[in-house]
């Protein structure tokens, strides 16, 4: 399994709109409203690395309002190391 976040940056009057589509969308398991230089972080669990991929180009930046997106890929975690 993969996990990834995205960062987004919304359109102005468009933040609750893209939040609620971005809850539709089964593979995207936290949304939060931000403040400052992003407006929403989505996290996202998927198959593989490619599938978070295609998360991102094919149904986040898809979403009317979306400006721009800044993906992290998650790795193991540090925990007990």
């Amino acid at each position: 399994m993969a996990i990834g976040f995205a960062l987004l940056s919304i359109s102005p009057l468009y933040e609750k709109t893209v939040f609620e589509q971005l809850g539709k969308i089964p593979e995207i398991v936290e949304v939060h409203p931000l403040f400052g230089e992003f407006d929403i972080l989505v996290k996202m669990e998927c198959a593989d690395i490619d599938s978070l991929g295609g998360v991102v180009i094919r149904k986040i930046r898809s979403i009317k309002g979306v400006m721009d997106t800044k993906t992290l890929i998650g790795t193991k975690s540090l925990a007990g190391t």
